[in-house]
């Protein structure tokens, strides 16, 4: 892993914040980038602040990221948007539909298509998407996020069977509850409309997993960690669920 470059998107905080860490720990030179340059800063490392949900922005992040640091060996893709302003389908927003496409899947895609090339011609490289448990199950109110999440894991393997042959691995962690700031707003809405406290709702959210408690960002990031490093070379086109065994 070591003079490995990595770019890790949404890496200000929770998950992304985590994985950076542990890659730059293990020897990755790291840039973090996400929309909030206030974020970024507290984490220590390289960063650059874009709109990751925009050509223009996954562009910079892509840019910055070589001209600084050199050609990317690693993409962690890992920024996104909930579901907690959802609707059932049939009162949902198409504006929110298209933001929740732009961000999760749009921005993926880009980032992809401007690192993945530089990884066949030089013969290595690895790409991990953070989807959820969500990308294999259906939400209520959740179309926009469970249909994105769906199709993070479907970019994933398309981009396994493009460059697979050239050395290059990719693959999708399946992350269930988290208790990050994201999950927290969703909690807050649910707590609002239920009529119940925040605290009740993530109990309930860890009663569905067999050791009662939900996932800390550390535990995703390990995986996303592993699947970055040469020891992951075998795994490609995968979908790894992190979700304590619980079946959402």
């Amino acid at each position: 892993m070591k003079e490995r470059v990595a770019l890790v998107t949404g890496g200000g905080r929770g998950i992304g914040r985590e994985a950076a860490l542990l890659l730059a720990k293990a020897g990755v030179r790291v840039m973090v980038t996400a929309r909030s340059a206030t974020e970024l800063q507290t984490v220590g490392l390289d960063y650059v602040a874009a709109d990751l949900g925009t050509a223009e922005g996954c562009a910079l992040a892509v840019a910055e990221t070589e001209r600084r640091l050199g050609p990317i060996d690693l993409l962690v893709v890992n920024h996104g948007i909930g579901s907690a302003h959802e609707r059932l389908v049939w009162e949902q927003d198409p504006k929110v539909w298209r933001e929740t496409m732009r961000i999760n899947l749009d921005g993926p895609f880009e980032l992809a298509r401007l690192t993945v090339g530089g990884m066949c011609t030089r013969g290595f490289g690895r790409l991990v998407f953070t989807s959820s448990t969500a990308g294999e199950k259906a939400e209520r109110s959740g179309s926009a996020y469970t249909a994105s999440k769906h199709g993070l894991i479907g970019l994933a393997r398309a981009v396994a069977q493009d460059a697979g042959p050239f050395g290059v691995t990719s693959n999708a962690v399946l992350p269930g509850w988290v208790r990050t700031a994201m999950a927290e707003r969703s909690a807050q809405t649910e707590a609002a409309r239920r009529g119940i406290s925040v605290e009740q709702v993530w109990d309930e959210r860890a009663a569905i997993y067999p050791q009662k408690r939900v996932l800390e960002p550390i535990e995703v990031a390990q995986v996303i960690a592993f699947l970055c490093s040469d020891a992951a070379g075998g795994v490609n086109g995968e979908a790894i669920t992190v979700a304590l065994g619980g079946i959402w």
